[in-house]
């Protein structure tokens, strides 16, 4: 599920860029969902990494959901459905990486954590955590921190009512 044909260049992106996210998920307790799991990474990594953890893997493809189920430890599942459609409130931590763009992404995270869990984004170098942090405050988050080049945004009160949006809105018209 991946376009990257040499060995050490999957490792790098797909495996050892995850393993970067191990310290940050730590820090904060409860299950861990991968939102737009796609081939597996960060959270089937991360789930090899934490395996006292339980991780889901969310993926709105059904063929990459299918895909997954192959792949999964035992400490993780598959869940194929979009994340507007899951329970609120319901994690300890979100991670996403190349999900959508930062302020999307943590639209589409942020509701499934609860509060005192994060959200851990692997975003780029030029990524605008000021839009991110608009989202955020919106979604009952935290004014969002880099470390060791990921975005966390802390869950600071509950999902607030209208959140999620219907499914394919915050693409459509993202907040911020």
């Amino acid at each position: 599920m991946t376009a990257l044909r040499d060995e050490a260049d999957a490792q790098a992106m797909l495996v050892d860029d995850a393993l970067r996210g191990v310290d940050v998920v730590r820090a904060f307790e409860g299950a861990i969902v991968d939102v737009g799991s796609g081939g597996g990474s960060p959270g089937i990594p991360l789930a090899h990494a934490l395996p006292d953890r339980e991780v889901t893997l969310l993926e709105a493809e059904r063929r990459k959901a299918d895909f997954l189920e192959g792949w999964t430890p035992p400490n993780a599942r598959v869940i194929w459905g979009r994340a507007e459609e899951q329970p609120v409130d319901e994690y300890g931590v979100a991670v996403a990486k190349a999900l959508a763009p930062p302020p999307v992404a943590a639209e589409l995270c942020l509701p499934l954590v609860r509060p005192g869990g994060a959200v851990v984004l692997w975003v780029g170098p030029t990524a605008d955590l000021s839009v991110v942090a608009r989202v955020s405050s919106l979604l009952g988050g935290d004014v969002p921190e880099e470390r060791d080049g990921l975005v966390v945004v802390r869950k600071l009160a509950p999902t607030p009512a209208g959140f999620p949006r219907r499914s394919g809105m915050p693409k459509k018209r993202p907040l911020a």
